[in-house]
């Protein structure tokens, strides 16, 4: 990563920082991501205690808080961007967005925090957790692990999206376990049928639910019983996997480098 030189202006050397801290592999930078992963986690486990925080003085304290610091992330991804455009045509942001609205108005919108859930996905997608398996001899298991966190993301946006559309009211955790064990029936075909959603719109849900998530399901499956793979472009036809001792490309023949990391 490059080092902005001392003669450069505050924002650019500022840029280039958030830069570094958001996307480089370097020690200074892994330790920031996973400290800010680590905050996301706290996040999650914020709104899924929700259910047993609400009653209490210190809920709304905590929410706002949790608004405050999504908005100067929002605001150091903003500055870190090459552009405001493209800053503004990432999914993240407005999901982020809609989360913030969700926090600074939670009597109107509480229908929306499960969407934090994404920030899963979003370290899943990041180079900590590339590149963390990688010094830890792991790098072979990248496929796994980000088909276990896709799934665990859809599992969770589907079950917040039921809890809060159908069991909200309900007190305590009783609503949102309701809502994952429903989730889990359907996505595993299984149907007990004891909990059903009702409308048009738990009909809607329930498809949904079924399509995608059978799809995720089977990509996890794959990716835990097929071959190990390691990435590595062919610099002739770009076949991006091969076999972790390859030596010629499966698909051209060419002779291939692949870096070993036991050696």
């Amino acid at each position: 990563m490059v080092t902005p030189p001392p003669s450069a202006s505050l924002p650019f050397r500022m840029r280039k920082s958030l830069q570094r801290l958001e996307q480089g592999r370097d020690q200074w930078a892994l330790r920031w991501q996973v400290l800010l992963a680590v905050i996301d986690l706290a996040i999650l486990a914020f709104f899924l205690l929700g259910p047993y925080l609400r009653t209490g003085p210190t809920y709304l304290v905590i929410d706002y808080i949790v608004a405050i610091w999504i908005f100067g992330e929002m605001l150091a991804r903003a500055l870190s961007a090459p552009s405001l455009r493209v800053w503004i045509s990432r999914a993240m942001t407005w999901i982020d967005i809609v989360i913030l609205a969700t926090l600074l108005f939670p009597d109107l919108l509480y229908n929306f925090a499960f969407l934090r859930i994404m920030r899963l996905w979003a370290i899943g997608n990041s180079p900590l957790l590339r590149e963390g398996l990688r010094r830890a001899g792991y790098a072979h298991l990248l496929d796994v692990i980000k088909a276990v966190l896709n799934f665990l993301v859809f599992l969770f946006v589907i079950t917040g999206f039921v809890y809060t559309s159908f069991f909200y009211n309900r007190e305590g955790g009783e609503g949102f376990v309701d809502a994952l064990y429903f989730t889990v029936a359907t996505v595993t075909t299984t149907g007990f049928g004891d909990i059903t959603l009702p409308g048009t719109l738990g009909k809607l849900t329930s498809v949904v639910t079924m399509i995608v998530g059978i799809s995720l399901f089977v990509r996890l499956a794959q990716s835990v019983v097929r071959p190990f793979k390691v990435t590595f472009p062919c610099p002739t036809c770009g076949l991006q996997r091969h076999d972790l001792d390859a030596v010629h490309c499966k698909a051209c023949g060419e002779t291939l480098k692949i870096p070993n990391d036991d050696s």
